[in-house]
């Protein structure tokens, strides 16, 4: 059959070879053109297509001459005319006028005489012939202008430090608009940042002014790009000063200097400088860069971030501009309409501010008219398909006119955007233009009709020659016209064979491609062109040639500075292709040297200098393809007195097979050179072609001085062998491969290893094995005979022979029960020897009995022990692993605790039969139950047996706060222990005072009833520290301590801490106080001192020495309160599922609360550098001390009144005076 190519076929793959001529008739095709060539196509009528045209705003520069393109192609060619504001413009009116000869390119001189601006206006360009008239766009034509600033005069700004400004810019309107920028006397650009940006609108914003703002020449610059001039503003004074000097200047300078800025200096949180308000809106057409921009200022100077309501940013358009306050989003749609929000943040607040974006759109293209070459009779349409926002109006002209007014046609018909042409005859040619617009601007398309009644013409040359490379694609052009759209067949040879389509591609533009091109696609082609006006054809010719290749490639070379060096490059083509050989260093041209010389196959550098060294490429060039290959020289010193060159030996060759046996055969070769130094030993390798192919194993290794070895073979193996020679240096490479030996078949002479026998269900026996390579299988047919029997009974093997699997399952099998297994290799030839025969088991199921006799014996209050009796052997049914034990605290005794804690696990292996239960919870009653485990899993659970635990300590209570501090008593405030651990039965509480020199006074020591969480301590003296050591006692005994300070007030009067509050009340009464004179006495003691204390700390710190608090609180501290050690006991980890982590963490020592004055146990290990040098150490309003007593080890960060640190006596003093 013929191959045919049908109008309108949907193109296939393309090859770049043949790119540019496709591409032109795929454009000749899709757009319905006519190709203007007189030599073929003489004949040919075409109406007007505008080819050029200016720009719709075209503005010009008024210096030179104007020039208003227009240029458009037709048959014949067509003429031109002009529009001006609507009407004619008679150019042969206007001396100054001249229109460019075979071009509508109007030319308007005004360098001679006139100006620009009278030339202003809308011009439209119509290019005409007999087939119709073709339009341009209207082209509004505007001079550039570059306007001077008005003068101005500008009055010095000063401003305090801190203060934010706007130094307007305010250029002059030009066309196009300037491009502003700031910059000083020196042409230098003013430094930007986040603090100090240019907007938009070109004003300078400071967030906040600095003193090294201050300078004299703030210039704002307008670059007028078109007329390539710039326009430079008065210079902007500014000084920055402090409020002081702001003072002093205003009184001296009121009368002649403006004040800007009202708002104080002091930090501020964010106000917008623009845009103003809340909200604003913003318009932008699609297509466009949308720029959204707010700049704030506040002291610290504040941060912007930018956000979209109900939506994100796209990720892949989005740019921040002038340190992020302006976002930018490019090539904007209707999508990216919303609202946008800046928020600008400092470390005093936020503010922010919506910008509503509404994206609009000028008309654009959805589907634009194409041009129509139809034939008499034919049918047709012309679409102009367009949107934008809003909606576009769409209206038609033909040749020019609306066509509503213009010359009826009875083969169109109007359908809003459509033109349907039906049985079109030769007078339907004509030239339509489609008006898409709308508010934001319009599109204008012109569509040409052209009705033609052409047999096809074949416009490639006759008898082409195309030469293709083997192995390449291959593309035969067949361009062709004819009206109506002709169809292409294709055929080769002269007797006309039929090309098919699973072989060949053909593209719509009439070009055959051969995907592949082989020899025999070597011939002549004949392309068919055929309509129902006629027919034409044209031969083409393909050759098909070698590729080139370089056989013989240039090797890496290391030679000694002065030597001389020689690169081969040897090359094979095709013998009808001349090649050309070049030499490139390091990708460039060689060296104009005489010492670099070429011949047909070699390049030659004699006496190598350092510089020689790189990379050279050989490059061999014909026609129709390339090849090339490269090699590194590396250039290295010569040695000043020639010595023997030690090297690993040249490989050994002429390997020789003989003596060839079944299974063993003599080798031979001869030795390489052993450059200087004495071969050691030759290795032999093998490879075993039928198996294992490109994989070289280790055959023997014999003596340096043996060139012959007798070498053992396996059966059934395809050998290869090479032979490497070592001496004291390295061994060398590899030798060449000797010939192949294939040795005969024979039986297996072994079994395959890790043979196995495990269940993996109650009820098979798994058999597995590790196979035998194909090495060793010593013949085809590899097989597996596999058998078995039960240990234990009387029954026969049962056998199945399997093959290509290391795996048998047996099914049926009772359960968990021996075998003795067996795994016999066998192929063609025959069976490996007898194996021996493993052990295995079947499956395992679940034990089915539980233990018995399970009891409990309480060792103490967190520890039990757990006996059973074992299960007898044939219930476990598996492997025993061991016994698990599952138990869990049902409730406990106070019945405080109601919280059930999920069950643990502890698991004893091996045939255990008692256990210890560690971690228990004193006073609480468990319960637990034990399993037998075997591989399957756990048997059935023992009866749940239930335990109690005694009675133990308490831990620490939860909470100890001071509050109410008077003149000479304390309230103390706790929360009971978070585990009682037994019954409480009162709470033992010491106190000691603490003196000025951090000495411990006497022990008090006072027994609280349990059912108390509040207490008061009388009769203490005013104005003294104290410590409270306090812990929980049950019948068992003490529990831990937390220890706690506070300091009773100076002020009789009993002023409430903060948190009551009576700040007023309680400076009134210190300022009666301080009148009194025993008060000023006793500060001047006080005083006094503090300055010998102080002295002496300095003396002390210097000798690196502290006061070591600790060891006097552990000489005074009551041994009765020390914290008790924990169990000596060392068990097993344990798990627990969903266990409350809460119940079982251990209090932390040393940790504290300062915000409330909650501790819990602590260390101290304070001295006096830490304790009593302490700056942030503060009191309440009533006097009461609100520091911590730490080391630094418990320091905290201040919060409101409180500190990390301890009190000085000083600020003790100063906060009382």
């Amino acid at each position: 059959m013929q191959l045919k190519i049908m109008p309108k076929k949907k193109q296939k793959h393309l090859s770049a070879g043949g790119v540019p001529l496709i591409l032109f008739l795929c454009q000749m095709i899709s757009a319905l053109d006519v190709p203007l060539d007189p030599k073929l196509l003489h004949d040919l009528v075409q109406p007007p297509t505008i080819t050029h045209q200016s720009p719709k705003d075209y503005i010009i520069d008024p210096r030179e001459n104007i020039v208003i393109q227009c240029e458009a192609k037709g048959k014949p060619p067509p003429s031109f005319s002009w529009t001006r504001n609507g009407t004619h413009f008679d150019i042969d009116k206007d001396p100054l006028v001249t229109m460019k000869p075979g071009s509508g390119t109007l030319v308007i001189n005004i360098m001679s005489e006139g100006k620009a601006e009278t030339y202003e206006g809308v011009y439209q360009c119509t290019a005409r012939n007999e087939r119709g008239a073709a339009v341009s766009n209207n082209i509004v034509v505007r001079p550039s202008r570059s306007p001077l600033w008005t003068k101005e005069r500008l009055e010095p700004i000063i401003l305090r430090n801190g203060q934010s400004l706007v130094l307007p810019c305010r250029p002059p309107i030009g066309l196009p608009p300037a491009i502003i920028f700031w910059m000083d006397n020196s042409f230098q650009r003013l430094p930007q940042s986040e603090r100090v940006s240019q907007g938009l609108n070109g004003d300078l914003y400071f967030s906040n002014v600095l003193p090294e703002d201050t300078r004299e020449d703030y210039i704002c610059y307008a670059r007028f790009n078109h007329t390539q001039t710039i326009q430079q503003k008065q210079p902007i004074s500014l000084k920055v000063i402090s409020v002081d000097e702001l003072n002093d200047t205003i009184a001296a300078n009121l009368s002649d200097t403006e004040f800007y800025g009202a708002k104080s200096s002091k930090e501020r949180p964010p106000t917008f400088l623009t845009p103003e308000g809340n909200e604003s809106h913003k318009e932008e057409l699609r297509g466009n860069v949308l720029s959204l921009e707010c700049i704030a200022e506040g002291l610290p100077t504040p941060i912007i971030y930018w956000i979209k309501e109900d939506g994100t940013l796209p990720a892949n358009r989005t740019f921040y501009r002038n340190f992020k306050k302006t976002l930018q989003i490019t090539h904007v749609s209707e999508a990216d309409s919303g609202n946008y929000q800046c928020i600008a943040k400092n470390a005093l607040g936020a503010v922010h501010h919506t910008i509503s974006v509404t994206v609009k759109a000028a008309p654009y293209w959805i589907v634009a008219p194409q041009n129509l070459v139809l034939s008499p009779g034919e049918n047709g349409t012309l679409i102009c398909r367009a949107n934008g926002n809003p909606k576009p109006r769409i209206s038609w002209l033909t040749n020019g006119v609306p066509i509503e007014i213009a010359l009826d046609d009875p083969s169109r018909k109007i359908d809003g955007d459509t033109i349907i042409f039906s049985n079109v005859q030769e007078s339907s040619s004509a030239v339509y233009q489609c008006n898409a617009s709308n508010k934001y601007g319009y599109l204008l398309a012109n569509a040409f009709v052209n009705v033609l009644a052409e047999p096809p013409r074949i416009l490639t040359p006759a008898n082409t020659l195309y030469q293709v490379i083997a192995n390449r694609p291959a593309l035969l052009d067949c361009a062709f016209f004819g009206s109506p759209m002709p169809a292409i067949e294709w055929f080769k040879g002269t007797k006309g064979s039929a090309l098919h389509e699973d072989i060949y591609v053909l593209h719509d533009n009439g070009t055959l491609e051969i995907p592949v091109a082989q020899k025999d696609s070597t011939g002549t082609y004949t392309c068919v062109a055929r309509n129902k006006l006629g027919m034409a054809k044209n031969e083409v010719h393909l050759e098909i040639k070698d590729p080139t290749r370089i056989i013989k490639q240039p090797e890496y070379a290391v030679v000694q500075r002065g030597s001389k060096v020689s690169f081969e490059c040897r090359v094979k083509h095709d013998h009808t292709l001349i090649p050309t050989i070049m030499w490139l260093k390091d990708n460039g041209e060689l060296p104009n040297d005489e010492r670099f010389s070429t011949d047909k196959d070699h390049l030659v550098v004699s006496d190598v200098k350092d510089d020689d060294g790189g990379t050279y490429t050989c490059t061999a060039n014909t026609t129709l393809d390339s090849a090339s290959a490269s090699a590194l020289l590396r250039v290295v010193a010569p040695t000043p007195t020639p010595a023997p060159i030690y090297d690993v030996p040249n490989p050994p060759f002429d390997l020789e097979l003989t003596n060839q046996l079944d299974k063993s055969v003599q080798l031979t070769w001869t030795p390489g050179d052993d450059n200087n130094s004495p071969i050691t030993k030759f290795i032999i390798e093998y490879e075993d072609a039928m198996h294992d192919a490109g994989l070289w194993h280790h055959q023997a290794e014999v003596s340096g001085t043996q060139t012959t070895a007798q070498l053992k073979l396996s059966p059934y193996v395809n050998y290869s062998f090479r032979v490497m020679a070592e001496n004291s240096i390295g061994r060398s490479m590899p030798s060449e491969a000797s010939e192949q030996y294939l040795t005969k078949a024979a039986e297996p002479d072994q079994n395959p290893t890790a043979v196995e026998g495990l269940g993996t269900e109650p009820d098979n026996l798994v058999i597995t094995w590790k196979p035998l390579n194909g090495f060793q299988s010593n013949g085809p047919g590899l097989q597996y005979k596999v058998s078995w029997r039960q240990k234990d009974g009387d029954d026969e093997w049962t056998s199945v022979v399997v093959a290509n699997v290391s795996k048998y399952i047996v099914s049926g099998t009772p359960t968990f029960v021996p075998y003795l297994i067996k795994v016999q290799a066998l192929n063609d030839v025959g069976f490996a020897p007898e194996p021996a025969a493993v052990m295995g088991h079947s499956g395992e199921d679940l034990p089915m009995v539980a233990p018995g006799n399970v009891h409990v014996n309480v060792v103490n209050s967190t520890l039990a022990e757990v006996h059973w009796d074992p299960v007898p052997p044939k219930s476990v049914r598996g492997h025993l692993q061991g016994y698990r034990i599952y138990y869990w605290k049902t409730q406990s005794s106070s019945k405080r605790n109601r919280r059930h804690i999920e069950k643990k696990i502890l698991t004893f292996q091996g045939t255990k039969t008692h256990g210890m239960l560690p971690g228990l919870q004193p006073y609480s009653h468990y319960a637990l139950n034990v399993r037998v485990v075997n591989g399957k899993g756990e048997g059935p659970a023992s009866t749940d047996r239930g335990f109690h635990t005694p009675e133990g300590v308490p831990s620490a209570p939860s909470s100890l706060k001071i509050v109410n501090p008077t003149l000479d008593s304390l309230t103390l405030e706790w929360d009971p222990p978070s585990h009682p651990n037994g019954i409480l039965t009162e709470y033992i509480l010491k106190y000691q005072p603490i003196n000025s020199t951090h000495e411990l006074g006497p022990l008090v020591d006072l027994k609280i009833p349990a059912n108390k969480t509040r207490w008061t301590l009388k009769n203490l003296n005013f104005s003294t520290r104290y410590k409270f050591y306090f812990y929980a006692q049950t019948s068992v005994g003490s529990g831990s301590q937390i220890t706690e300070e506070a300091i009773t007030t100076v002020d009789e009067a009993g002023i409430p801490p903060p948190d009551v509050g009576a700040g007023k009340a309680m400076a009134s009464r210190q300022v009666d106080i301080a009148t009194q004179g025993w008060f000023i006495g006793l500060m001047c003691a006080v005083a006094l001192l503090i300055l010998i204390l102080l002295i002496v700390c300095f003396i002390r710190r210097n000798k690196g020495g502290k006061y070591p608090v600790k060891e006097k609180e552990d000489a005074h501290a009551d041994p009765e309160i020390q914290p008790m050690k924990e169990d000596d006991g060392t068990f097993g980890e344990y798990r627990s599922f969903e266990s409350d982590a809460e119940d079982h963490k251990p209090l932390k020592k040393g940790s504290r609360t300062p915000s409330d004055r909650t501790v819990k146990k602590e260390d101290s290990d304070d001295s006096l550098v830490d304790y009593g040098e302490g700056v942030n150490g503060q009191f309440n309003e009533d006097g009461s001390f609100i520091g911590q007593y730490s080391g630094k080890k418990e320091k905290e960060p201040a919060e409101g009144n409180e500190s990390s640190e301890a009190p000085s006596p000083v600020n003790a003093m100063n906060s009382l005076v």
